[in-house]
């Protein structure tokens, strides 16, 4: 690990073994938000993640995002779930997503208000987490939840006094002392240099602003995470935000790179489609195997971009068993790339990276010294090699 790393440093309590790769599973905000979530959508999502082969693939954790609480806190103070989207309560949800071989994650927000309350106008009053921390963090462990999102919601308005650092760490103190094992995700968007911090605290944390389901979106967010790749590995992750992969507004060549994409940043990997309809597309893109070994190798080390060509990129990602490189087509125009014996050259003569005798294109799994000709790369589209050295 770079010395500059912050996942050695712990919170009492912290246990990095929760994380030893990118967390993998599903969050209902990017499809659901508050308008169709509800009891019946989170089961049915569960026995997809099932049916799909999603958690036998590693996808494990489902996370029900924010709009799960009732309108206000109970007489004792403890927060409550929806009487009408969850009649049977949290903890008979958990015991129903533990029963499907899955862990169970819930959202929380550290100030007076949650994200939906602002944005949403989520009618409730009170049901952010400040004053309460360990009360809520009593209240999650009691109903078996495995993870937990905190998100920050302009926590330091309505009077709190709050700061990033210190509201995030309180919740990491009140989750240690439930003495339960929590995955800690901390949210807050990349604004104070979480990367620099959170490793004390959290198992991942956000770098960026919320992803949308548009390709620009996700080249976005992937240019904020260069120079960010020492901060992280086993125990503790950069995490750009959650995956648009299945959500109308990017195509299917898009969302094959953009997964591509978070597996060389070594990113979590949280589905945000509908898992109950998707197609048998996003289905074999989601579980395919050769992208997810390149995601969860357990190295951990975060690939980074090497090198530009016009538009053309070069990203590296050592791995336990070799090196990944990805090459990104991010023009308007599709352009080629040539294999040579000990090279992939883009057209023009520009070397973009070795190749090994055995080295593989991970998409088809087929040597890619077998290709004859020119490679066409396509406008938009990555191609994943893996060597085992280089």
């Amino acid at each position: 690990m770079n010395a500059g790393n912050t996942v050695g440093r712990t919170a009492p309590g912290k246990d990095p073994a929760l994380a030893p790769t990118p967390p993998m599973g599903w969050n209902s905000w990017n499809r659901f938000r508050c308008y169709d979530l509800t009891e019946e959508v989170v089961l049915a999502t569960a026995d997809a993640m099932v049916e799909s082969g999603m958690r036998d693939a590693g996808y494990r954790y489902l996370v029900v995002d924010d709009c799960w609480q009732a309108f206000a806190r109970g007489d004792d103070g403890r927060l409550r779930s929806h009487p009408a989207r969850f009649p049977s309560g949290m903890a008979a949800l958990g015991e129903q997503i533990h029963a499907r071989g899955l862990k169970f994650g819930l959202y929380l927000a550290p100030g007076r208000k949650t994200c939906a309350m602002i944005y949403d106008r989520y009618p409730a009053r009170d049901i952010g987490s400040f004053g309460y921390e360990q009360l809520d963090a009593d209240t999650l462990a009691g109903w078996g939840v495995d993870y937990l999102k905190y998100d920050w919601c302009r926590a330091g308005r309505g009077g709190t006094g709050l700061d990033h650092r210190a509201a995030f760490e309180r919740m990491a103190a009140a989750l240690a002392a439930t003495g339960r094992p929590i995955v800690y995700s901390i949210s807050e968007y990349g604004s104070t240099r979480p990367w620099e911090w959170a490793g004390e605290y959290g198992h991942l944390w956000r770098t960026t602003p919320d992803i949308g389901p548009s390709w620009r979106s996700v080249l976005r967010l992937v240019d904020r995470q260069h120079g960010l790749a020492r901060y992280a590995g086993p125990g503790g992750w950069n995490d750009p935000d959650m995956l648009e992969v299945g959500n109308r507004g990017l195509g299917e060549l898009e969302s094959r790179s953009h997964l591509m994409l978070w597996a060389m940043l070594a990113a979590p990997l949280f589905a945000g489609n509908d898992l109950r309809t998707m197609t048998e597309q996003t289905r074999g893109l989601l579980t395919h195997a050769g992208v997810l070994a390149i995601s969860q190798d357990s190295l951990g080390r975060q690939g980074e971009r090497i090198a530009r060509f016009g538009r053309v990129e070069v990203w590296r990602r050592e791995l336990s068993g070799g090196v990944a490189y990805g090459v990104l087509n991010r023009g308007r125009r599709e352009t080629s790339l040539e294999v040579r014996d000990d090279a992939l050259v883009l057209s023009g003569g520009k070397v973009l990276c070795p190749l090994a005798a055995d080295s593989v294109d991970v998409w088809s799994g087929q040597p890619v010294r077998d290709r004859k000709g020119m490679w066409p790369l396509r406008s938009r589209e990555m191609v994943l090699v893996r060597s085992p050295s280089g």
